[in-house]
């Protein structure tokens, strides 16, 4: 059984403005208590201080509490370091669960995978991924695999894990695209840049080797930034994936055996509970 992590606060911050928008999670909470309503539901912590400066500088963290905006799609909210600091313990409660073999899935904004050590950028506040990678690491994992498949290169945790012989690290992003990098590989950090609108097929072939390139890391866990962003419709991306390539990535994290814990990340389409159910019934059931 699967089992979702999610907490209405999540909601309560935001604008209509930006495409991170609370309408992300009111859909997609109300979609799957519908469709799927075998799943279970529960509750995330706030990630500690301490797991947090474990993979941010502390100034990084005095940062998030001054109201000034950080860029110009990354805003400052009020209260916005206690909810990143909850969407970083949604995937820490993931990572808890996947060590007892149970699939979870942190439904939970803001998403992470571009924050680095000292700074908040693209809609992303504190590292989830990463923090949830390091907890892993502290309490028992000796190796711990990152499977990115957000549009977007996952620039901050790229930052944040490189060198770090315990964790292997793929993204799979649309290059050019925001925020520009990850066009090389390098050490423990694995880069597939796929051009605006190249074949959905060429594109979702990369996402496979990608992981089959993070099995043969040997994991004890294996984190995924789910990212769905790539989709055909989504309003910010110019990419080609459709449900039935997150379905089958879905599909292929199930077959890998290894226990693992997704997050959320991006995507900004009116479609993105469809998707976000396609990804999640082709890893669980």
């Amino acid at each position: 059984m699967l089992t979702l992590i999610f907490d209405r606060t999540a909601t309560e911050f935001g604008s209509e403005y930006y495409p991170e928008k609370p309408a992300r999670l009111i859909n997609t909470e109300s979609y799957l208590l519908d469709k799927r309503p075998e799943w279970a539901w529960i509750s995330p912590r706030l990630a500690t201080e301490q797991e947090v400066l474990r993979v941010h500088h502390p100034k990084h963290l005095e940062r998030l509490r001054v109201p000034v905006d950080f860029d110009s799609d990354t805003p400052y909210y009020p209260g916005i370091e206690d909810h990143a600091r909850r969407a970083a313990g949604a995937a820490i409660v993931a990572v808890d669960l996947a060590l007892r073999r149970r699939k979870a899935f942190a439904l939970m904004r803001p998403p992470g995978h571009h924050a680095t050590p000292t700074e908040a950028m693209g809609f992303c506040y504190l590292n989830s991924i990463a923090i949830a990678a390091d907890y892993a690491l502290a309490t028992g994992c000796e190796r711990v695999a990152i499977w990115d498949f957000d549009a977007h290169h996952g620039n901050g945790t790229e930052e944040i894990v490189f060198g770090n012989r315990r964790i292997r690290f793929a993204s799979i992003h649309q290059y050019p695209g925001y925020p520009g990098t990850g066009t090389r590989s390098r050490g423990n950090v694995f880069n597939w840049p796929i051009p605006p609108g190249s074949d959905a097929d060429t594109h979702a072939s990369a996402v496979h080797r990608a992981l089959d390139h993070l099995v043969e890391f040997n994991p004890d866990l294996l984190l995924v930034s789910a990212g769905f962003d790539a989709f055909a419709g989504d309003p910010i991306t110019d990419m080609t994936l459709e449900q039935e390539h997150f379905a089958k990535f879905g599909q292929l994290l199930h077959a890998t055996g290894v226990p693992a814990a997704a997050i959320l990340e991006g995507g900004y389409s009116a479609e993105l509970p469809t998707l976000i159910e396609s990804f999640l019934a082709g890893w669980s059931d």
